[in-house]
């Protein structure tokens, strides 16, 4: 067997695995996002499903792992210049923003941080204990992740549920869970906020995340290389 048929079969099976995975990643995306109560009874709670929309999440991963399987298994078995070139062109586009997501992370982890304060903190103090879905995503959050608010307690500091609980501050955010959490009790118990409890997990895993990165990213380089390689010979056929 000749580098030119060794790599397509390669191409063909590594991308058959491919589509494989995404249709079923979308086909559970489509059934939590269509009967997500009987889900969730099988699985258990759904408070991370709250956490995580996470049925558009499988949805939209599963729909472009099944594109990029169909176009890579097809063109490598067709021998298709025009589908090879298109698996080609999405990988890298996906390759280039994997890339700028990594480098905005790294470099502008502050900037981040103040976008998020400008949009999600308003949300925290006018929907926090009105709105139902709301509510029960910071809940979930705070409590997995032993945080409170997005940078601290002030950010819950006038807001719907500190007026509406007597000046009081969500529970989350004391270390003494039958104390009633005032603003001095909340003051002394010093948690940090959810950006940074997150970012700090993240920096103490840097290494499996690192580790995970730089498979993905090693994957999607051989895969470009091979289907740009399938692409090349097969002007030569």
């Amino acid at each position: 067997m000749g580098c030119f048929s060794f790599l397509k079969v390669m191409m063909i099976l590594f991308n058959l695995a491919i589509f494989l995975g995404g249709g079923a990643l979308l086909g559970v995306g489509i059934w939590v996002a269509v009967d997500g109560s009987s889900f969730s009874s099988i699985f258990g709670s759904s408070s991370a499903l709250q956490f995580v929309n996470v049925s558009y999440f499988l949805i939209i991963i599963g729909a472009i792992l099944v594109v990029l399987g169909f176009l890579g298994c097809c063109g490598a078995q067709k021998e298709s210049k025009c589908l090879l070139i298109m698996f080609f062109s999405i990988v890298l586009i996906i390759f280039i923003a994997e890339i700028a997501a990594a480098v905005v992370a790294l470099v502008y982890t502050s900037l981040a941080e103040n976008i998020l304060q400008t949009t999600v903190t308003p949300t925290l103090k006018n929907q926090y204990g009105k709105v139902t879905e709301v509510t029960q995503i910071w809940n979930t959050t705070m409590s997995k992740v032993k945080c409170c608010g997005l940078t601290n307690y002030t950010d819950f500091t006038d807001s719907y549920y500190y007026k509406e609980h007597g000046d009081m501050y969500p529970p989350f955010c004391c270390n003494s869970v039958n104390a009633l959490c005032n603003e001095t009790e909340a003051y002394n118990s010093k948690l940090p906020g959810c950006f940074q409890q997150l970012l700090s997990d993240v920096r103490k895993n840097a290494g499996v995340v690192g580790g995970v990165a730089l498979g993905i990213c090693a994957l999607e380089i051989a895969a470009m290389v091979v289907s740009m390689y399938l692409y090349c010979q097969l002007d030569k056929k």
